[in-house]
């Protein structure tokens, strides 16, 4: 078995949207407005075929990150070149934890965070 997707309920549907879109370069499966809900739903798919779906709902509660609590910790993605994939994100106005060296594998990775502050990795293929 593999992954499908990952869900997340965001707080601000536009900004979310925005930043998955264009800062994530994540491109656009669906989009659609539940108006029984009152809650917009958008699947996006990521270069290698990845996929998030974004939800709105009125008034979700914040998730809580830190102290990190149980749950989903944070969102990893794979990128070829990290430190590249780190100045691209600064370039776009991005708060990035600085570059580092996993001890176990040797690989490089980085943080930052969603619009939410979800904690995203972004780790060395």
């Amino acid at each position: 078995m593999k992954i499908h997707h990952v869900a997340l309920i965001v707080s601000d549907y536009e900004r979310s949207k925005k930043f998955y879109t264009e800062i994530l370069d994540c491109s656009v499966i669906s989009e659609v407005y539940r108006e029984e809900k009152n809650s917009h739903k958008l699947d996006l798919e990521t270069d290698e075929g990845g996929r998030l779906e974004l939800f709105s709902f009125p008034h979700p509660p914040a998730r809580q990150s830190y102290p990190e609590s149980c749950g989903l910790r944070h969102l990893a993605f794979e990128v070829q070149d990290v430190p590249q994939k780190r100045e691209e994100f600064l370039s776009k106005g991005l708060d990035c934890e600085e570059i580092r060296i996993d001890e176990w594998t040797g690989k490089k990775f980085f943080f930052t965070v969603d619009p939410d502050g979800l904690p995203l990795e972004f780790y060395e293929s």
